[in-house]
C-alpha cells in the first residue's frame, strides 16, 4: 500500500512535505486503533468492503464507521504535524 497517495487523498489541507513511507505508517499506527487501521489499509488497498468486515468481525456500517474516524483523525492539526517534515 501506497501511504503517500492514500494520505494526500483522504487530508483536506496539508502544509508540508510528507515524510517517509515507513515514518507514515508507524504515525498512523500509533495514532490509529488496531481497526481504524486494518481497516484504512485494507479500503485503500481496493480489498471489498465484504472481506474487510468479516476480517474485523463487523458489517460494512462498521467499516465505514471505522475509515471515516481515521480520515477524520487524519485531518487533525496535531497528526497532520507528525505526518510532515519540520
Amino acid at each position: 500500500m501506497d501511504f503517500t497517495q492514500a494520505i494526500l487523498f483522504n487530508i483536506e489541507k496539508l502544509v508540508g512535505t510528507l515524510k517517509k513511507e515507513e515514518d507514515l505508517k508507524e504515525v498512523l499506527k500509533k495514532k490509529f486503533t488496531k481497526k481504524e487501521f486494518k481497516v484504512f489499509v485494507a479500503v485503500e488497498s481496493g480489498i471489498p468492503k465484504e472481506e474487510i468486515a468479516h476480517e474485523i468481525h463487523g458489517d460494512l456500517q462498521r467499516v465505514d464507521e471505522l475509515y471515516k474516524t481515521a480520515c477524520k483523525k487524519l485531518n487533525q492539526e496535531k497528526i497532520k504535524k507528525e505526518l510532515v517534515i519540520i
